[in-house]
């Protein structure tokens, strides 16, 4: 799943329409009706809060996209030729973005105001955690984009890995010290990456190898209501 450094990604390469009425099209028909409201609309802002792409067009009107597990967007010069069938392509005078495999595009309607702070654009504290029930898996707490926005499977487990704190202690369990090193972790590497910096994932994926720390085979185990896949190292995580 596309997690918040993707979206933050997605939202500069999109700043080159941001100023320009855009011409909306869409070959999918999930993506018709934003295409009818947008087109020939001048694109004010396009940014990124947690794993949401808000799009602000003239008028007021404020679109949202979540790439939930398989959406991209891509930004190419206007007219290249592509195959396949996006479900929305907005072009400007030189570029032209183009929304793949969207599953939520709609209007925003305050869904993102109940959100976390975005994990990538303010330090978040600690006593965001402690907002959360006590007893609840600190791996488990992560994903919940109420307390954090931004983090997802990805960066939860190797913020946490970083952290040397296992995905299952709960949050009771842990200090205020060691919560604020996993988002401290969380938000180092996320903006790493969404600086074009590219890193040997430790744990994440990796289920059955050794860790590159002490060597002992990396666990994986579904954890929360979502069942999300948690990669953990048994013999320096606890």
């Amino acid at each position: 799943m596309p997690e918040g450094d993707s979206l933050h990604r997605a939202a500069r390469g999109l700043q080159v329409l941001v100023g320009t009425e855009v011409e909306a099209e869409a070959p999918h028909p999930r993506g018709a009706a934003v295409a009818r409201l947008v087109d020939g609309r001048r694109l004010v802002s396009a940014r990124a809060v947690g794993k949401n792409l808000l799009l602000a067009f003239e008028g007021g009107v404020v679109v949202r996209s979540h790439l939930r597990m398989r959406g991209r967007w891509t930004v190419v010069p206007r007219g290249r030729e592509r195959t396949g069938r996006p479900w929305l392509v907005l072009r400007g005078n030189e570029h032209e973005a183009v929304l793949w495999n969207g599953p939520v595009l709609e209007l925003e309607r305050g869904r993102t105001a109940r959100l976390g702070p975005d994990i990538l654009t303010e330090r978040v504290d600690a006593g965001r955690l402690r907002g959360a029930d006590q007893r609840r898996a600190l791996g488990d707490v992560l994903l919940d984009q109420r307390l954090v926005a931004g983090i997802g499977n990805l960066w939860r487990a190797e913020a946490l890995w970083h952290a040397r704190i296992s995905p299952w202690r709960a949050v009771e369990n842990a200090s205020d010290e060691e919560l604020q090193s996993v988002l401290d972790q969380a938000a180092r590497l996320m903006g790493s990456s969404l600086e074009g910096g590219r890193r040997r994932r430790a744990v994440y994926r990796r289920a059955g190898r050794p860790c590159p720390r002490c060597g002992t085979p990396i666990s994986s185990r579904g954890q929360g209501d979502d069942n999300r896949i948690a990669y953990w190292c048994p013999g320096c995580q606890s």
